[in-house]
């Protein structure tokens, strides 16, 4: 569990509803079912014309990523690869068939099977390599999502509420409604910005974050396979590989 993305949230709420009562307007200010549709549901059909379907659905199942990151253990990780190293330098690269089918991660899994099949190590860093591209590139545009949400959820906003406005001129024969008229037009603009700055482009920026870590380890991976073919000493593999901890 993330904690710093739950105290994230707490607090984003905590700002909106504490300031919105510090200021005296009070919660139900807040409370705008216009609003809601205008920003909201417009954020979300304008992000459905945004990205194709494929996508779309990767940065929705991203989204846990936030509270709940993949497990990237860089010292567990070394240790497997210098374990692998041993393996290899004194029983030869067949030594580590039997580790291939027991392996839960398809990217090692891959790597480690082609090390056992003795391919040549270009073959093994180019194959790795455009794998790796691949889920970055896919995770990142899934990020991207969210990001979209951050950037058409403001102006929605501003949307909203000059539709409100209409509506308030529509009504300037009867004063005492203008107050409240104003006030409901203005909740579009909260919600708009304050959806894409405490909530999208934050999920956006974190989801980021997780893909560079997860590229980072999968890189690690990769030198740590090309080194065992290079028949490299388990020493200088652990020298090199630390440096991705920095």
């Amino acid at each position: 569990m993330d904690k710093l993305s739950l105290i994230g949230i707490v607090l984003a709420l905590v700002a909106l509803i504490g300031g919105s009562i510090l200021k005296g307007a009070g919660v139900s200010a807040l409370v705008g079912p216009a609003a809601f549709v205008i920003v909201i549901v417009g954020t979300l059909a304008a992000i459905l014309l945004h990205t194709p379907g494929a996508v779309f659905k990767r940065g929705m199942k991203m989204v846990r990523w936030v509270f709940l990151p993949p497990p990237q253990d860089g010292e567990a990780l070394i240790a497997r690869i210098l374990e692998w190293s041993a393996t290899a330098r004194k029983q030869g690269l067949l030594a580590l068939e039997g580790l291939v089918e027991a392996e839960p991660d398809p990217f090692i899994k891959k790597g480690l099977q082609m090390l056992v099949d003795g391919s040549e190590p270009d073959t093994i860093r180019n194959v790795l390599e455009t794998e790796l591209d691949a889920h970055e590139h896919m995770d990142n545009a899934g990020a991207k999502v969210w990001e979209g949400m951050g950037i058409y959820a403001p102006t929605l906003g501003i949307i909203g509420a000059v539709m409100g406005l209409m509506a308030v001129m529509k009504n300037l024969t009867e004063p005492e409604k203008l107050g409240h008229g104003i006030a409901a037009a203005f909740v579009a603009t909260i919600y708009g910005i304050a959806s894409a700055n405490l909530f999208f482009l934050p999920i956006a920026a974190k989801l980021k974050a997780v893909v560079a870590e997860q590229s980072r380890t999968k890189t690690m991976v990769i030198e740590g396979l090309i080194a065992i073919s290079h028949g490299e000493n388990p020493r200088n593999i652990e020298s090199k590989l630390r440096g991705y901890l920095h």
